[in-house]
């Protein structure tokens, strides 16, 4: 999985009930795009992440 800084996150709820969680990426810290990452969530927490199977990448838009 490789992302880019302002990519966003979506990491589906694993459970019932569980919602889906949407991050921003802030920081690139693996080579070439690869993970971790350091994001930040809706609510305005960060964290480090390697994102598992339940993470699809939405790529930002280049203007």
């Amino acid at each position: 999985m490789q992302a880019n800084v302002g990519d966003t996150l979506l990491v589906h709820g694993r459970t019932v009930g569980q919602h889906d969680k949407i991050a921003e990426v802030v920081e690139v810290l693996g080579h070439e795009g690869n993970p971790p990452f350091r994001v930040r969530f809706e609510d305005g927490h960060e964290a480090l992440m390697s994102p598992g199977p339940d993470t699809v990448v939405r790529h930002h838009e280049k203007t």
